[in-house]
C-alpha cells in the first residue's frame, strides 16, 4: 500500500518542479539594478557638466579621460549591483543557468572597447560618441528575450542616436553634451523600466 502511494507522490513532486522551472524560465532577468542605471545616467550628465567647464582643457585626451572616469563609475555601480544580487539571490545557487543573460551584452561591449582603441590610436576621437551609443544600443537589443520590450526600445534609441552622431557633418568630441544628455535620458528610461519590472516580478 505504501509503495502505491509513494509513486504518485514522486510524480506530483516532479510535476511541481517542472512547473517551477517553467515559471522561472519565463521570468525576466532580475540581476540588473534600476537604481544603478539611474545613478549611471546622473554620472553621465555630471560628467558632461564638468567637462564643459572653462577650467577643463578642451583637448580630446582630457575629455577621453573624463569619459573613462564616467565609465568606471557606471561599471562599478551596475556590476557591483549585479554581484550583490548574485551573492544574495538563492535561485542563483540553485540554478546558475539564470545568469546566462548577463553574458549577452559582452560581444557588443568588447567590440566597443576594440573600436575605441582603434579610433583613439588613429586620432579619430570625433567618431567615439557615435560608436559608443550605437554599440550600447546593440547591447540592449541582445536582451530582447530576457528583459521587457521597453528595454529593446531604449536600445533602438541609443542605436538611432549613435547613427545620427556618426553621420553628423561635424560633432566635436570636446562637446560633451550630446553624450551626456543621450546617456542621461537613456539610463533614466532604462532604469525606470528595470525598477518597474523588478516590482512586478516580486509579486509573482
Amino acid at each position: 500500500m505504501s509503495g502505491m502511494s509513494i509513486g504518485p507522490l514522486h510524480d506530483a513532486l516532479a510535476q511541481v518542479r517542472r512547473l517551477q522551472d517553467i515559471v522561472l524560465s519565463r521570468r525576466f532577468f532580475q540581476g540588473y539594478s534600476g537604481k544603478a542605471r539611474l545613478l549611471s545616467g546622473a554620472a553621465a550628465l555630471l560628467g558632461a557638466a564638468v567637462l564643459s567647464r572653462d577650467f577643463v582643457p578642451a583637448t580630446p585626451q582630457v575629455h577621453l579621460l573624463g569619459w573613462l572616469a564616467v565609465l568606471g563609475v557606471a561599471l562599478a555601480l551596475n556590476y557591483g549591483a549585479l554581484l550583490h544580487w548574485i551573492l544574495t539571490e538563492p535561485r542563483v545557487r540553485q540554478k546558475p543557468v539564470i545568469l546566462k543573460p548577463a553574458l549577452d551584452a559582452l560581444p557588443a561591449l568588447l567590440a566597443g572597447g576594440a573600436l575605441t582603441l582603434a579610433l583613439v590610436h588613429r586620432g579619430q576621437h570625433d567618431l567615439l560618441f557615435g560608436v559608443w551609443m550605437a554599440l550600447f544600443g546593440v547591447a540592449h537589443l541582445a536582451y530582447r528575450q530576457s528583459l521587457p520590450g521597453e528595454n529593446y526600445l531604449v536600445g533602438l534609441f541609443y542605436l538611432a542616436g549613435g547613427c545620427a552622431c556618426l553621420l553628423a557633418p561635424r560633432l566635436p568630441f570636446t562637446n560633451p553634451w550630446p553624450m551626456g544628455l543621450m546617456f542621461f535620458t537613456g539610463e533614466l528610461v532604462g532604469g525606470t523600466v528595470l525598477m518597474l519590472m523588478n516590482d512586478r516580478e516580486k509579486d509573482l
